[in-house]
Formats: structure tokens, C-alpha cells, sequence
């Protein structure tokens, strides 16, 4: 079951044309860009300001939440106000989570209305129950009969429907047949869609959001899948709910939504952020700006032909059938399984294997790793150490001065990377650091014809106990299986530092590097660069390096690939230092501080959400290992903490409710003392460490 054309370079999904007003979404279509209000919907001067606040920075499509009635009866107003005030052009998207009453009457005076099939007319009590099949159907009709009429009617008005699945606010007629999963995500959309169907409307678009991008990723390429061979393939609106703010923020909204753009996936995108929401709005424009430098049209077929297939009229069984083979690899992308890999030692304390964290490396020069006071040296956390330091070596005397500073740099870093120019020769190696007896990786990028080379390397590694690291082309694989294979995979591992064509991104040539070593019979492991060279776009911004590193890191750590990590794009070793840290914990591949799962706000949040993460994290941002979810309302509230640890929901104005995991054990606590109630919890089941003393300088 294939759910891209291609795991290698972006091909852009074909998907139907669905019309939001005026704008065009899915089909030849960019990108479009949206976000979110934050304000109390009834309080419609505030809405309108910031609806054009939205649309002055380039949201294309903004959503308002309907909770109720009454707030859906201000949404007439407030879509004449921002029309009379020049934009006119940008649509408005009623936000439904539980009543048809509310839907029913947002249609009347907005361009879309999003429903969450999870939410919408279903139950949700976290019962567990056996549903018989005729148990089950019943629910489906029920389920029929509640959004049957918000479909007829948006068809009679030209209005567009989103269907958006929450991650954690499936019903619990979904949860006890599928679990917790994103194929119970999956069909808690199609159900939507059948009823869609059966009514003879087809301008609906999806969303499978998660606060998880590994859940996310998942169940948006099951969507796609399953969508594409058995329904229109509508158009998808790409999200991480809960994402959080600041740089952790940024980067799982950029691992998620761009792990699916680079395989061709999207139509519109959210980034969530728990910040003013016109902040949203630049990261959104960044990414999808570097996704559609990227895109391609499916090979073999023409632009006129690309439209035909994307048209309303298309045989839609045909989409699943067009993905070839030859563009795919052996990594299952509907679940997450790490790459086995061999173990291997590169210091006392920092071995690699598939058990073992992805080991962390910074580029620097070599007085900077002899430098005590470079942040290489002076670690100010036990929990973001530098693992490895990769220093560049142009000729063969900047190897005099190696033994000096390896000394000088004996107790920090673990291991030392030496990237070795091609003027380096063996011998050079042999007469400047024969005798150093600190383990080295050494770095080399080989080419088709370098096979005596390659192992006169991996000799000279083999004999003095070091590690060769091999930058190699997957292309040039073939002509150095011989040399290859006898290097095996006890010091050998394997990196790219540009993209290597046919791949047209570093995420499908890394891809295709353990496509590679599968086939050699290696379980080397692999190094993940982001250089200059792997970068999309030259951007040389600290946002443009954390959407690429999130991308490639990000991306690939959430397939199950990389084992060592570097992000070479920022010179600024602390700051270095501090990205690759927070890419590792976006993606789940390792923790070294409290992870936060936020919602960005809206006008159902009962407190005010910024300030309170904020300070929230200033007092319990040391918890190595800990989650803590900080929700705004009930709405999501339990479902989307499904894997955190502790809960802090708004539960009425000034009230807070706690949780531990999925379960409310503290109610109605007055906002003003539940800071230090969510910390006694903590201490209670055991998850509280007092914060370290910072390390002197």
C-alpha cells in the first residue's frame, strides 16, 4: 500500500480542486496558508481586528471557533465587517467541535465549517465496551442522521466542509475497535466521508492532527493511502496540534508538516503555535516555500494530464496505482520502527546502537576544541552534552597540531571527528597521528572509482582502532560493494554531506543510503548532516536552519533513521548545541528536558495560554523525561495528554483541572495556587528532581 509517487524527490500528490469562497485549495494550487482567532468569538470588534491582523501578514484562510449557537450567530457579523473592511477575499472557517446546532448555523454565514468526527455528534466518555457489528452500524447511522444535514446544507449554500481528526478526541466507538492509533484516526474521517458521499458532496478536505509528529506523520500517509484508492483524493490540511511555542514549537510543527510536504502530501497548512497567532504566519510562509521549490509533477505525465487526474471527473481508483516501485524503499511509513544497527563503542562513555540514544556532534575548529572556555569544553548541562566534535582538515600540516589539542580536549568531548580533505592521504595520517591514542572517527567522501582508496582507509582505521566514517553517493554504491563489504560494520558508519542526485532532497538521499546498506547486508550506522550542501534553500536566517534541520533530522529520526546528528549550518556553537538538542526531542528520539504540549489558544481557552506556559516551564522545565500538556479547555483536553504524564486544563473561568495521564484527579482549583498544586502532583507520583545548580562558567 503506497501513499506517495515517490520516497526519493517530491512529487506533488494529485488531489481535487475544493473551493473556500474565492480561494482554491488542492489542484494546482500553492500552499495555502491559515491560522486561527484567539479571541472570544462574541466579542466581535476583538475578532474582526484580528482576522485582518491575519490576512495583513498573508493568512489566506482564517478560523474562528463556534463552540455554540451563539457565538456561530456572531460569525454573520463579523464576516461583514472584515468584507466592508477590504477582505472580502479571505474566507472564514467556522471551528465545531460538539454541536450540530452550532454547524448548522455557522454554514449560513462562513465559506467552510470544520467538524471533528471525534467530537461532532458522538461520544466520547473513554467507556471501553465490546461494539457488535450490528452495535457498531447502528452508531453509523446515528452518526448519518446527526451530519446528513450540515452536508445538504453546505452543499445547497457552495460551502466547503473540513473534516479534522483529532489525535485525541476519537469516540469511543472508534477507540474500542481501533485503539489509540492512526488507523482509528484514519476511519474516523472516512466515516465522515461516506456520509459526504452518499449526499453527492465532494468539497471537503482532511486533517489528522496529533501533538505527536510521529502519529501525525503516520496517519496522514494512511489517509492518503487509503483515501486515494477508494475516494476522491481530496485535498489535506496539514497540522501539529499542540505544538507549543518558541523553538520547540517551530520545530515539531516543521517536522510534521514537512516530513509530508517533501513526500508530496499537502494542500494547506496550520502552524500552531502558543503565541500571538500572527507569528504563525511567517513559519508557515517559510515552509511552504522551501516544500514548493520542490515540487514535481508525477513522472510521465503532462501538466494537462495532471490536471485531468486531479479533476472531480477522475477515476479515483487509479491514484494508488501510479506509484512505481522503483521510488520506494523498505521502511514501513505507517509505523515507527527504529533501523537496527551494529553496536559500536566510540568512547568509554558513547557507545552507537539501535538502544542508544542519537549521539550529538558540533563542527568546530581546532582551537575552538582546545579552548577551554568554547561551549565545547565548559558544558553547562549534564543532560545537552557535546558527544563529538567535527573539525575540518584541509591539508595534511593541519594534522601536526591534532595530538596537542586532543590532549588539551582529554576529558571533553567523547570522541573527536576529523573531516578529511581529498588531498589527505593514508600515509599522511600514518606519520601525523600514528600514535595518538585517543580514538578518532576519521571522515572521507569516496567516490565510484576510489576502491583501492577506500580500503587502504579502512585499513589504516582497522589497525590504529578508529572509525572510518564513509561519505558515499548512494549511486556510487555499486562500484565499491567489494571494499565495502570487506570494511563491515564494526568501525565503519555512513553519511551524506550533499544531496546526491536522483534524490532531490537529503531526506530521499539519505533514504536511499539505507536503501543501500540493505542491500549491501550492512547495519552500519548512519551519521545524519545538515550542511550548506543538504539545505534546500540558502536562506542563511536561524529560522531557514531550524526548518532544514528539522526537516532532514526531524523527518528522518521519525522513519527510524540516524544514529549520530550534526547541524553544521550554525556557527554559533551554543546555539548549535542547543538545536540539534531540541530536534532530538521534537522528533522523540531523546529527552533532555520537560516536554510541553500546549494548544496555540482560541476563543474556547478559559486562561490565558502564553503566560501561563511560561511559567509553567520557569518552574518545572528541568523534568528530564517528563510531559506536561497545558490546554486552554476541555475540548481536547484529556485525549491529546493520551501519552502525557501530567495535565493542566481549564475547566471554567479561573478554574483549573488536573490530570495525570488521561484521568482528572484535581477539579476546580483556583487558577492562583495550581501552579504549585500540579508540582505537588508531580512530587506525588514520584516524577519531581529539584533543578541542578548551573555549572561555573
Amino acid at each position: 500500500m503506497s501513499y506517495c509517487a515517490s520516497r526519493f524527490r517530491t512529487i506533488r500528490r494529485p488531489s481535487v480542486e475544493v473551493k473556500v469562497g474565492t480561494v482554491g485549495v488542492g489542484g494546482k494550487n500553492p500552499l495555502r496558508l491559515q491560522s486561527m482567532t484567539t479571541s472570544d468569538t462574541q466579542d466581535i470588534e476583538a475578532t474582526v481586528k484580528q482576522s485582518i491582523a491575519l490576512a495583513e501578514v498573508g493568512c489566506e484562510i482564517v478560523r474562528i471557533t463556534a463552540p455554540n449557537p451563539a457565538a456561530a450567530r456572531c460569525l454573520r457579523e463579523i464576516r461583514q465587517k472584515i468584507s466592508a473592511a477590504g477582505f472580502a477575499h479571505v474566507p472564514l472557517v467556522a471551528d465545531i467541535h460538539f454541536l450540530p446546532q452550532a454547524a448548522m448555523e455557522a454554514v449560513e454565514h462562513v465559506e467552510k465549517v470544520r467538524v471533528n468526527p471525534g467530537n461532532y455528534a458522538d461520544k466520547k466518555k473513554f467507556a471501553v465496551r465490546e461494539y457488535s457489528d450490528a452495535d457498531y452500524e447502528r452508531e453509523l447511522q446515528r452518526l448519518h442522521d446527526a451530519f446528513s444535514p450540515l452536508v445538504r446544507r453546505a452543499k445547497e449554500l457552495g460551502r466547503a466542509l473540513r473534516i479534522g481528526t483529532n489525535h485525541g478526541s476519537l469516540s469511543d466507538r472508534v477507540m474500542n475497535r481501533y485503539g489509540d492509533t492512526p488507523l482509528g484516526m484514519v476511519e474516523s474521517a472516512l466515516e465522515f466521508v461516506r456520509i459526504c458521499e452518499a449526499h453527492g458532496f465532494h468539497d471537503i478536505i482532511l486533517s489528522m492532527k496529533s501533538s505527536n509528529p510521529k502519529v501525525m506523520i503516520q496517519a496522514y500517509r494512511l489517509l492518503a493511502a487509503r483515501m486515494d484508492t477508494a475516494h476522491r483524493p481530496y485535498p489535506l490540511h496539514l497540522g501539529v496540534t499542540e505544538a507549543g511555542d518558541g523553538e520547540d514549537g517551530r520545530i515539531k510543527s516543521a517536522i510534521g508538516i514537512g516530513s509530508l510536504l517533501l513526500d508530496g502530501l499537502g494542500d494547506t497548512i496550520r502552524v500552531s503555535l502558543t503565541e500571538d497567532s500572527v507569528y504563525e504566519i511567517p513559519v508557515a510562509r517559510a515552509i511552504a516555500d522551501k516544500a514548493m521549490a520542490l515540487w514535481r509533477t508525477p513522472e510521465g505525465m503532462t501538466n494537462d494530464e495532471w490536471r485531468m487526474a486531479s479533476g472531480s471527473n477522475s477515476d479515483h481508483s487509479s491514484f494508488g496505482n501510479r506509484h512505481s516501485e522503483l521510488s520506494h524503499d523498505s521502511i514501513d511509513p505507517f509505523s515507527y520502527e527504529r533501523r537496527v544497527i551494529a553496536e559500536m563503542e566510540l568512547a568509554a562513555a558513547c557507545r552507537l546502537g539501535s538502544e542508544q540514544p542519537p549521539r550529538v556532534i558540533v563542527r568546530a575548529s581546532l582551537a575552538e576544541l582546545a579552548d577551554p572556555s568554547s561551549p565545547i569544553r565548559s558544558q553547562k548541562s549534564t543532560d545537552t552534552p557535546v558527544e563529538g566534535v567535527l573539525v575540518p582538515i584541509a591539508t595534511a600540516a593541519d594534522l601536526a597540531p591534532v595530538s596537542a589539542s586532543l590532549s588539551a580536549a582529554a576529558t571533553s568531548p567523547a570522541f573527536v571527528v576529523l573531516e578529511l580533505a581529498a588531498a589527505i592521504s593514508p600515509a599522511d595520517l600514518k606519520s601525523k597521528i600514528e600514535k595518538t591514542k585517543i580514538p578518532l572517527v576519521l571522515l572521507r567522501r569516496f567516490t565510484a572509482g576510489d576502491d583501492a582508496l577506500l580500503r587502504d582507509f579502512a585499513a589504516f582505521a582497522r589497525d590504529h582502532g578508529h572509525v572510518l566514517a564513509c561519505d558515499i553517493a548512494p549511486a556510487d554504491f555499486p562500484a565499491l560493494a567489494a571494499a565495502l563489504r570487506q570494511l563491515g560494520d564494526a568501525s565503519a558508519i555512513f553519511t551524506l554531506s550533499s544531496t546526491a542526485a536522483p534524490a532531490a532532497h537529503a531526506v530521499g538521499a539519505y533514504r536511499q543510503l539505507a536503501e543501500e546498506l540493505r542491500r549491501l547486508g550492512s547495519r552500519a550506522p548512519i551519521w545524519i548532516r545538515n550542511t550548506a550542501a543538504t539545505a534546500m534553500q540558502g536562506d542563511n536566517s536561524f529560522l531557514s536552519k531550524l526548518l532544514e534541520a528539522s526537516f532532514l533530522t526531524g523527518g528522518l529520526l521519525c522513519d527510524g533513521l540516524g544514529d549520530l546528528v550534526s547541524i553544521e549550518t550554525e556557527a554559533d556553537l551554543a546555539r548549535a548545541i542547543r538545536l540539534t538538542y531540541n530536534v532530538l526531542q521534537g522528533a522523540g528520539a531523546r529527552s533532555s528536558k520537560t516536554e510541553f504540549v500546549a494548544c496555540p489558544s482560541c476563543g474556547r481557552t478559559l486562561f490565558d495560554l502564553q503566560t501561563t506556559t511560561q511559567r509553567i516551564r520557569e518552574k518545572t522545565g528541568h523534568l528530564k523525561g517528563v510531559k506536561i500538556a497545558i490546554m486552554g479547555c476541555i475540548v481536547n483536553g484529556p485525549g491529546e495528554m493520551a501519552d502525557a504524564d501530567f495535565g493542566y486544563v481549564g475547566g471554567a473561568p479561573g478554574k483549573i483541572n488536573l490530570y495525570v495521564g488521561k484521568q482528572c484527579v484535581q477539579y476546580n482549583l483556583p487558577q492562583t495556587g495550581a501552579d504549585e498544586r500540579l508540582i505537588a502532583l508531580i512530587k506525588e507520583h514520584g516524577k519531581w528532581a529539584d533543578p541542578a545548580p548551573a555549572l561555573a562558567p
